[in-house]
């Protein structure tokens, strides 16, 4: 990370925050969900606050590639402006704030949202100060009923420690790191419930790792990582945590809405709610909010809703349901015969949408510049309507994304497998081969066996001049990569795709998969067949047309 992010918390370093503390979350995600008992043992605390900050970076990532709005952007490394820091921050918050899930999700939306209003003004060190310590309070006022021992307490030693280490950014920012690592140590001796689990507490542990993720992208060096924690214990009684929330009789629903209201009409819903359960968290402000709460009657939660203003994205989740289907994982139980299977597939173009929709694939478009978020391949999996899926992301970078989809999927019940192809045509060759009347894992092992026997290569054009693996190219010189590395330079489209092609099949292949954008060149897909026949007698070759997507040709060889 260059020294100069160190000095301010500029746009570009918010971005690096983002994708940092995503990929973070993204590799700690299961541990955080394995230790998550309170305030409901539903293990997906992990899973909600990476669910909370991929919305977060997407809403980033979405200005930067608009160029910034409102004036007083910066050149962003790549040629372009930069999005104005205050717009960065208030995305930022935005963000987190509509995408935010679950219990500690929407606190550390509260709590970035407090942080934006201080940083939009300023983001040296003494704002990033400020900016924890109104984080801190904003966090604790929007929860109805603060617990000592949670991510409240983690996030409140933060920005203690922060508003003690002075005016220097990145020490400010390795101060709060350290003081929420000590608050997140004394957090069993706060709370009874996390004591007798053996545990830290899973919010607060997720709050450190975003913390970390700052000072890494402010200083360039991530700090030492937390020692990894131990499962909760399977013992652990449920009764006797703090207002009951983890009680056996406790409520037996969460229910998530985005609310456009009036700050009056808040007021008045967060006491109907309160009365109604317990775990509120009413998060936002200027008329959007993110309400969450845990309650024995949805209904009365929603309604109370509607009438404060218009409820959306509304999401109820059966706490008595995942426990049922935890206790069966514990004791190793599966259906025995699925009532339906589908397949759910990431394709980078309408063409290949409609070839995989032909062969039964549900599947979700991944736009260029606009990957699909996890929140759009869990709706797919729904949308699938089938007790056994799986799932191809078709792509290297979406292995976070798909994962966090298929554990919340199958916390909903459904049984997903995820198959990590990493290109559209291992999908496609993994779908070949897919029969849903084989027995699921069965079906499941010949689709990996497939994908994984599919060398990919693609091309590209170049955007300005840079260093490869195969050299320095130019901007508007062509790229052809196999398997994820740039092994061609060339400055014709035609000839670089042949000499792709030749490097593939010199280690053998049976098919050659081309899928065609829509903009490639007419006489293309001829002269690459008619090339394959006259120099591999034995391979076949299919010709797809992908329609409008990021490359110009996909190669796969089978």
């Amino acid at each position: 990370m260059p020294e100069k992010l160190g000095r301010d918390l500029d746009p570009a370093a918010v971005r690096a925050w983002c994708a940092l503390a995503l990929d973070a979350l993204g590799r700690e995600r299961e541990e955080i969900d394995a230790i998550n008992v309170y305030p409901v043992a539903d293990g997906d605390t992990g899973t909600n606050l990476y669910l909370t900050v991929e919305a977060a970076r997407q809403a980033v990532e979405a200005l930067f590639a608009a160029g910034g709005h409102g004036g007083g952007g910066a050149d962003d490394g790549r040629g372009g402006a930069a999005p104005a820091p205050a717009d960065t921050v208030r995305a930022l918050a935005h963000g987190a704030l509509v995408g935010a899930r679950g219990n500690s999700g929407t606190i550390l939306a509260q709590l970035l949202r407090g942080m934006a209003d201080v940083l939009a003004h300023g983001c040296d060190g003494a704002h990033l100060a400020r900016a924890l310590s109104t984080a801190s309070a904003a966090a604790r006022q929007a929860v109805a009923h603060p617990v000592e021992g949670t991510i409240l307490s983690v996030a409140e030693a933060a920005a203690r420690a922060a508003g003690e280490a002075g005016r220097d950014l990145r020490d400010v920012a390795r101060a709060a790191y350290d003081g929420a690592r000590a608050a997140l140590d004394a957090t069993p001796g706060q709370l009874d419930v996390l004591a007798r689990a053996g545990v830290v507490d899973a919010g607060g542990r997720g709050l450190v790792t975003v913390l970390g993720a700052l000072v890494e992208a402010l200083s360039g060096e991530a700090p030492a990582p937390v020692p990894r924690a131990r499962r909760a214990s399977p013992l652990l009684p449920a009764a006797g945590a703090p207002g009951g929330d983890c009680a056996a009789s406790g409520p037996a629903y969460e229910v998530i809405y985005l609310l456009e209201a009036g700050d009056d009409a808040v007021v008045r819903l967060r006491a109907r709610l309160d009365a109604l359960g317990d775990s509120l968290v009413v998060v936002g402000g200027d008329g959007l909010w993110n309400v969450h709460v845990h309650v024995d009657d949805a209904g009365a939660a929603v309604e109370a809703g509607v009438e404060a203003g218009r409820p959306y994205r509304i999401r109820v989740t059966h706490f008595a349901a995942d426990a049922a289907r935890a206790a069966a994982a514990e004791a190793g139980g599966s259906p025995a015969e699925p009532a339906q299977r589908a397949v759910v597939a990431v394709v980078p173009g309408e063409g290949l949408a409609g070839l995989c929709a032909e062969a039964g694939a549900t599947t979700v478009l991944a736009l260029p510049g606009r990957p699909p978020a996890s929140g759009e391949l869990l709706d797919a999996i729904r949308r699938a309507h089938a007790r056994e899926v799986v799932l191809l992301p078709n792509s290297a970078e979406l292995r976070h994304t798909a994962a966090a989809a298929a554990e919340r999927a199958r916390a909903e019940g459904v049984r997903v497998a995820l198959i990590p192809t990493r290109a559209a045509v291992q999908g496609i060759a993994a779908l070949a081969v897919h029969e849903p009347g084989r027995r699921f894992d069965e079906d499941v092992v010949a689709m990996t066996a497939a994908a994984g026997a599919t060398r990919y290569g693609e091309l590209a054009v170049a955007e300005h001049r840079s260093f490869t693996s195969a050299g320095v190219c130019q901007a508007g010189d062509v790229l052809g990569l196999i398997d994820g590395d740039v092994a061609v330079i060339g400055q014709d489209l035609a000839e670089t795709a042949q000499d792709v092609l030749d490097r593939m099949l010199s280690g053998g292949g049976e098919l050659v998969t081309l899928v065609l954008a829509a903009d490639a060149p007419p006489a293309l897909a001829a002269r690459l067949e008619r090339h394959v026949r006259q120099r591999y007698l034995a391979v076949d070759t299919c010709v797809h047309h992908g329609g409008r997507q990021h490359a110009p040709l996909l190669i796969g060889v089978e």
